[in-house]
């Protein structure tokens, strides 16, 4: 088995061949035999806007690994698994890593036994899970009802400050969410999914309040084969105790019910006991498990 090593010249994400293009096969290959989305928006996002640009991509017969920011994605074709690729490519990918300071982190979003075993011999361990839950969009959905001290309304230009603000100090201590800058809402805003009527922001009502300019916000998601999902739900902790959050996701709710669309999903950490808490209370239940392998490779 080869394992090559690619460079950044030339590799470029739309390309209808070459590199990229195999790359693309195996993660349509392994997303349909998995029913899960194997490269994250993150590592898509940073292909497709950045190329290898600060990215080590390993390539093999059926199979890759990419390690970008300490994180590793590995993705093996259906029909090259059992054979070794896996372990080859991340053998391959952390080999001449230095990681005498920081450690890697490595997603299994399909939760695959095979992931756990290739973990425990490069030395990570299981760190983190992902509950994906899911509800109906029904007449069930709560109804949203906002205090008359704020109100709610969709995403214009001049939002970003205040929507970053509230971001960065809602997910201070996320590993990912809360390092978002400019240049990545502006990369996802580009997406051909963005709805800035699907982005709704809770503000003050009076315009010169001492309070944030904005004290939460719901930004929805519609996937293409017609899913919702709550993409993300912020909450200023300046604005904290007011159920903000929960009208700002029943808002979201009744959006994407007024869509047509009959499913909605969430991502959220399966420790965060409150969050579960009032995810399920609000009639979502859990269906599936990502799992995040984390350490100094050995």
């Amino acid at each position: 088995m080869t394992v090559r090593l690619v460079g950044p010249e030339g590799f470029d994400w739309s390309s209808e061949s070459g590199t990229a293009a195999e790359v693309r096969r195996i993660v349509v290959a392994a997303d349909s035999e998995d029913g899960v989305s194997n490269l994250n928006e993150a590592a898509c996002l940073h292909l497709k806007n950045r190329g290898l640009d600060g990215a080590v991509l390993h390539i093999a017969d059926g199979g890759f690994a990419l390690l970008y920011d300490g994180a590793l994605d590995l993705v093996v074709d259906p029909g090259a698994r059992r054979h070794g690729v896996g372990s080859a490519l991340a053998e391959a990918a952390l080999a001449d890593i230095d990681y005498a300071d920081d450690a890697v982190d490595a997603w299994s979003h399909s939760d695959h036994p095979a992931a756990g075993r290739i973990a425990e011999r490069l030395g990570l361990s299981r760190d983190r899970e992902l509950w994906v839950m899911e509800r109906p969009l029904d007449d069930t959905l709560p109804a949203a009802e906002p205090s008359p001290d704020y109100l709610v309304r969709s995403f214009v230009p001049g939002d970003e400050e205040g929507l970053l603000a509230a971001n960065s100090l809602a997910f201070a201590h996320h590993p990912e969410q809360g390092h978002m800058t400019l240049d990545d809402f502006r990369e996802r805003q580009s997406e051909p999914w963005f709805d800035a009527a699907g982005l709704f922001l809770a503000v003050p009502v009076h315009e010169h309040s001492d309070e944030p300019q904005v004290l939460g916000f719901h930004w929805t998601k519609v996937h293409p084969e017609g899913v919702g999902e709550v993409y993300v739900v912020a909450v200023n902790p300046k604005a904290a105790g007011r159920g903000i959050g929960k009208v700002l996701t029943n808002v979201g709710l009744r959006h994407l019910r007024d869509l047509g669309l009959r499913r909605v999903i969430l991502y959220v950490d399966a420790d965060n006991d409150p969050a579960v808490a009032v995810y399920t209370g609000s009639g979502f239940r859990h269906v599936r498990t990502e799992a995040q392998y984390r350490g100094v490779p050995t």
